[in-house]
């Protein structure tokens, strides 16, 4: 409390006990400028509008009782130092107090001027500690991060060379080699790839810890991204003569995810899966909906290895955790594969957990978004209660036009995107997700509350923009058209949900038949077909 006039804020209803604290500070000299309020409310605006140097509190208020107040004002000005002023003489309560954040617990009543400003002055000096020692904490880990971010990269450069001249080596191309030979040659690689993977997951846990992991969300039909997981796991699977299956409900709609991220926490947990279960065992990945849960799919990766401890369940997912219990032939890795998965999960916005048994396996469960057409089109195709006079569709399908030109695709596409957005009207129309094609292409949708007419300018302004662009117009081939969508009678008395859910049935069927028409009928078009639902059909993948 070194400022010349710093202010002291007191929240107190009882005018008697304001008074008391008032003299106590008189008492003791402190020269300090007190401002009361009587109610919790009150108090919590006054720190928004200004931090006080410490905070007086009475719990029992008007509007707030108990623990809950001090942890409403913790968590209101987490930096500014708490001292509770409370007429129960409760040790529970105060350590809970003193454990969540407040620096001190007095007893009105049982203390004097010098306790009062002793208990002010040790709870500002303490909350200075503690903030610097939260800064320091979070200097080290930034730069505990920075290195290993630099150090990883540095690494990357001469196992990239070890690497290419062992496979050099191994091809023959530098000569015969004897057996002794290769199979030295062959431990070097695994060991090569085994730290690249290990850098590979320290720059990406130094990306999520430092919140520099992006996703860029896209429809996609579930069924594709644990296909694609399958298979690529599939020889690591023979290896240890495990059996790896896929079951999918086929009434899952599309999700909304970016697929690479997503196919990346779902290699992370089946390469986990294989890797703690034993020969001739068995993982069974599933996707299925829950009732209870409309807005989220569930997939989860169970095992028949040897289970999890219940302490390293509590610890499972924390960055380099690794269970002390594991054997040693499963520890080839840095504990970060489950702590990445979980980031990308978060960051999809769902949630992942696990569930397991000693002797009985394992089950790691995640969800990831559907993807509501319906849902993302009501603020646009409806107001007040009825759906717009007319409702365009426009359609852009863009490819590489060149198969060297795969390299910039990601470039182009997102290009593409960003230019769609900048000729729509937000509070009128809204680009759709985009869907991709089994030809390498991209197919966006803009929904349009406009008339023909209208579309047609819009769609004119789509053009020029797209043909404007010189990355695009040099690596890409685009084809753009518009439709005005046939709208349900608004006389019939359905609702608006309904009436927007079969406008949304009508664009999903012309994606689909656009998807279609580009070779896609056995991937993304017939899922997208099954969004109206079907029966549970569980299908062996592998």
């Amino acid at each position: 409390m070194s400022d010349q006039h710093p202010h002291v804020l007191l929240i107190e209803d009882n005018p008697g006990d304001a008074d008391l604290v008032r003299l106590r500070l008189v008492e003791s000299r402190s020269d300090v400028d007190v401002r009361c309020v009587d109610r919790l409310s009150a108090g919590l605006s006054r720190l928004s509008e200004e931090q006080p140097a410490v905070v007086l509190l009475d719990l029992n208020l008007p509007d707030s009782h108990g623990a809950d107040t001090f942890r409403k004002v913790l968590s209101k000005a987490p930096g500014v130092p708490v001292v509770v002023l409370s007429g129960q003489d409760d040790e529970e309560l105060a350590l809970k107090a003193v454990h969540q954040g407040v620096q001190d617990y007095l007893v009105k009543g049982n203390f004097d001027s010098k306790q009062l400003a002793r208990a002010m002055r040790y709870a500002v000096e303490r909350q200075a500690l503690i903030t610097s020692l939260d800064m320091s904490r979070r200097q080290q880990l930034q730069f505990k991060d920075q290195f290993l971010s630099h150090v990883s990269h540095e690494l990357r450069t001469p196992l990239t060379c070890i690497h290419q001249f062992t496979t050099i080596m191994l091809d023959g191309i530098s000569g015969e080699l004897s057996g002794e030979q290769r199979e030295h040659l062959e431990t070097i690689l695994r060991s090569a790839n085994q730290l690249r993977s290990m850098i590979g997951d320290l720059l990406e846990a130094t990306r999520a810890e430092s919140g520099k992991i992006s996703i860029e969300p896209r429809c996609l039909v579930a069924a594709d991204v644990i296909q694609q997981a399958a298979s690529m796991m599939k020889a690591s699977a023979q290896e240890k003569r495990i059996g790896l299956e896929a079951a999918v409900d086929t009434r899952i709609p599309m999700i909304y995810a970016d697929p690479d991220r997503a196919l990346q926490a779902l290699l992370n947990l089946i390469e986990n899966a294989i890797k703690f279960t034993p020969f001739e065992g068995s993982v069974m990945v599933k996707a299925c909906l829950v009732e209870a849960d409309h807005d989220f799919v569930y997939i989860s990766v169970a095992d028949t290895g040897r289970g999890i401890t219940p302490e390293a369940r509590n610890l499972i997912f924390e960055r380099l955790y690794q269970d002390p219990n594991s054997i040693d032939d499963s520890r080839k890795g840095l504990g970060l594969g489950l702590y990445i998965t979980r980031e990308l999960i978060r960051l999809h916005g769902g949630r992942i957990w696990v569930e397991s048994q000693l002797g009985h396996g394992t089950v790691f469960s995640f969800t990831l978004p559907l993807f509501s057409m319906a849902k993302l089109l009501k603020p646009v195709i409806a107001v007040e209660g009825r759906l717009r006079d007319s409702i365009s569709l426009i359609t852009i399908e863009l490819s590489p036009l060149l198969a060297s030109s795969a390299g910039n695709w990601d470039r182009d596409r997102r290009q593409c995107l960003q230019l769609l957005r900048s000729c729509v009207l937000p509070d009128k129309d809204t680009v759709l997700p985009p869907f991709e094609n089994s030809n390498g292409g991209e197919l966006f949708l803009v929904v349009a509350s406009t008339d023909e007419h209208g579309a047609k300018i819009l769609e004119k302004r789509i053009r020029e923009q797209l043909e404007h662009s010189q990355e695009l117009k040099t690596g890409c081939v685009f084809q753009v058209a518009t439709t005005e969508l046939d709208l349900p009678s608004q006389e019939s008395g359905e609702s608006i949900e309904q009436n927007v859910q079969k406008v949304a049935g009508v664009i999903t069927e012309t994606a689909m038949l656009k998807l279609q028409r580009t070779g896609n009928s056995n991937g993304h078009a017939k899922n997208i077909g099954n969004l109206a639902g079907q029966q549970t059909i569980e299908g062996r993948i592998l």
